[in-house]
């Protein structure tokens, strides 16, 4: 069974590599270290660490030795973070030392998520209706964004040959994301936010077109959403049955569902084409969420280009993840890889009983294994409450 917890490389450093294996096998029952390769900008709370109580990390920078000769003719770059040429290749350590720590080696892969990258590519990021930039968000559409999503995966798992990748954000992003001191006035609901995140930039528009979806007038009646949310006293619902019913919410809005019937089409073919390039000894497999179509995911259409997925079902209730794992074995198949994402923040899991049941449910539900979140970031009793959610689903 898949045991892994997601952790950064400065939490590995900062602990020493032998201690972190130690604890992460012994202490929590683990198996695998899933760490953050691509990662962006944030304000952590370590209460693992002894010697910084708060990291901002580089944005959108990697966590290992890029390879210049496959970056050379590459108009988007990653940027090598300064905490591998300080400390060195937290990966490269991990992936040489795996038969002696006893740990399996994921690699957490943020893809299209990375301001820094769209403050440099603002003609690649995803854009509203009104033609304003998601400077976070590289777009799927976009095929500069894509050869980077798809060349960086194909550096980690050509140079470092890690067991599995875990793509983050291949997708569309909400507007409500959380960028940098966000403001909102209005109130946004789930709905308001949804019609902001869609993107009409360029290469979306061009690729729509091509496929024969109305996208102009697709666009004019998100526009007119938009415009409407912001007239509104107050947030008002236009679409009770958003998001249960999917993309049906709208199939009163012909051209706007046409539009979304396509929407999964840029995410889905870039997952594709990042498995084709990537080495096959390390499986490929996305991390979703519950309700990836209002980021493009088609579950269905993806599994059968990747390796599977794990689906986070954060701050649910046990039947809740039961309900979302199943659903995402309906939509993979029994081939594919199924993990789950716990978080093990407090309040939302308050006692170790809490989190042994959501793990239980996942596994009973026809989950292959565990992904927890996250090691320098809970106090060091909590890796307890992990052993304890181990030795229930084991």
């Amino acid at each position: 069974m898949h045991l892994s917890m997601w952790t950064y490389p400065w939490d590995i450093q900062d602990q020493g590599l032998d201690a972190f294996a130690a604890e992460l096998r012994g202490r929590a029952g683990l198996n695998t270290v899933s760490l953050a390769t691509s990662y962006h900008a944030g304000r952590f709370l370590q209460p693992r660490s002894p010697k910084q109580k708060a990291y901002f990390p580089e944005d959108g920078t990697v966590y290992f030795r890029p390879d210049e000769g496959l970056w050379q003719d590459k108009m988007i770059r990653p940027l090598m973070a300064g905490n591998v040429a300080a400390r060195g290749d937290m990966l490269e350590a991990l992936v040489k030392g795996r038969e002696t720590t006893g740990l399996k080696v994921s690699c957490w892969t943020v893809c299209l998520h990375n301001t820094r990258l769209g403050m440099l590519h603002p003609e690649h990021v995803t854009h509203n209706a009104f033609g304003n930039p998601n400077c976070y968000n590289l777009c799927p559409s976009s095929p500069a964004a894509r050869d980077y999503a798809v060349t960086l995966v194909r550096d980690i798992t050509k140079n470092y040959r890690p067991d599995m990748v875990e793509l983050e954000s291949p997708n569309f992003m909400g507007f409500a994301h959380e960028y940098h001191h966000e403001k909102d006035g209005v109130g946004l609901n789930a709905e308001d936010d949804f019609l902001l995140s869609l993107c009409f930039c360029d290469h979306c528009t061009a690729r729509a077109a091509k496929a024969g979806v109305p996208v102009e007038g697709a666009r004019s009646t998100v526009a007119r959403f938009i415009v409407e949310l912001c007239e509104r006293a107050v947030p008002e619902r236009q679409f009770p049955d958003f998001p249960a019913a999917g993309i049906d919410a709208f199939r009163d809005h012909p051209e706007l569902h046409a539009f979304l019937a396509w929407h999964s089409e840029p995410v889905t073919s870039l997952i594709g084409e990042i498995k084709a390039a990537a080495d096959p000894a390390s499986r490929i497999v996305l991390i979703d969420l519950k309700d990836g179509w209002l980021g493009g995911v088609d579950l269905a259409a993806t599994g059968k280009l990747c390796d599977g997925a794990i689906l986070c079902c954060y701050d649910m209730e046990p039947d809740a993840v039961g309900d979302v794992i199943r659903a995402g074995r309906a939509a993979l198949g029994p081939e594919k890889f199924l993990g789950v994402g716990l978080r093990v923040f407090y309040p939302e899991v308050s006692e170790p009983a809490i989190l042994a049941a959501r793990a239980g449910a996942a596994i009973d539900a026809g989950a292959d294994g565990v992904n927890f979140y996250n090691y320098g970031l809970i106090p060091a009793k909590r890796l307890d409450w992990v052993k304890a959610a181990v030795d229930a689903i084991i």
